[in-house]
C-alpha cells in the first residue's frame, strides 16, 4: 500500500470513529496498564499538585499521594466509573463540608482509601482522619443544595402555590356559582307567583 493510500485510509478511519474522549494519560502522571487489560494504575504521586487533572476513564487504580491538593470539587471523580482504590494520603486536606460529597464517594472504595486521608486544617481537625469524622464536624455550608437543586425547589414551590390559588379560586368560583343559581331560581319563582292569577272560591 502507498503512502496516500494509507493516510487516505487512515483519515477516513478517523472521520467514522470519534475520538475516546479520557483516554489519555495526564502530562503530570504516568500510566501503566493492570493485567488483563482491565484497566490503568495512574501514578500522580509526589507531583506538586494543587487540582485533580483531567484522568483517563478507565482508571482503576489511583495513587494522589504527597501533593498539595487541599480539596476534590463535588462530582468530579464521578466520571472514573472503573475506581477500585485510590490513596490520597500526605496532602493538605481541608475538613469541611465541601469535603462531604468526597468523604461519601469513598466510602463506596475498600476501607484503606478513605483512612489514607487525613485533615490538614482547620486547626481543630488538624490531623484527624476523615473517616472519624462526622457531617455535625465537617461544618455546615452556606448552600447545602447544588445550584440545580434549589432551582428545581423553587420551581416546585411555585407550581405547588400556583396549583393552591388555582383550587382556591375553583373553589370560590363553584360557591359563587351555586349562590347565584339560587338567586335565580327564588327570582324565577317570585316573578311566576306575582303573574300568577289568583284562584277565586268556588261558590
Amino acid at each position: 500500500m502507498s503512502m496516500l493510500a494509507f493516510l487516505a485510509a487512515a483519515g477516513f478511519a478517523a472521520v467514522l470513529l470519534p475520538p475516546i474522549r479520557g483516554s489519555a494519560c495526564p502530562p503530570s502522571c504516568s500510566c501503566e496498564p493492570l493485567r488483563g487489560w482491565k484497566g490503568l494504575h495512574v501514578d500522580c504521586s509526589s507531583r506538586g499538585l494543587r487540582a485533580l487533572p483531567a484522568l483517563p476513564r478507565n482508571t482503576r487504580s489511583l495513587d494522589l499521594r504527597n501533593n498539595s491538593l487541599s480539596r476534590v470539587p463535588a462530582g468530579l471523580l464521578d466520571s472514573l466509573p472503573g475506581l477500585q482504590s485510590v490513596d490520597m494520603a500526605g496532602n493538605p486536606w481541608h475538613c469541611d463540608c465541601h469535603l462531604l460529597h468526597m468523604k461519601l464517594w469513598l466510602q463506596d472504595l475498600p476501607a484503606p482509601s478513605l483512612h489514607s486521608v487525613r485533615c490538614a486544617s482547620p486547626a481543630p481537625l488538624s490531623m484527624r482522619a476523615l473517616a472519624e469524622l462526622t457531617g455535625n464536624e465537617l461544618g455546615m455550608c452556606k448552600r447545602l443544595l447544588p445550584v440545580r437543586c434549589l432551582e428545581f425547589f423553587w420551581r416546585d414551590l411555585i407550581l405547588l402555590a400556583g396549583a393552591i390559588i388555582t383550587l382556591l379560586l375553583a373553589a370560590w368560583a363553584l360557591k359563587f356559582s351555586k349562590k347565584l343559581v339560587c338567586q335565580l331560581n327564588l327570582s324565577r319563582y317570585c316573578l311566576l307567583r306575582r303573574h300568577t292569577p289568583k284562584n277565586h272560591k268556588a261558590h
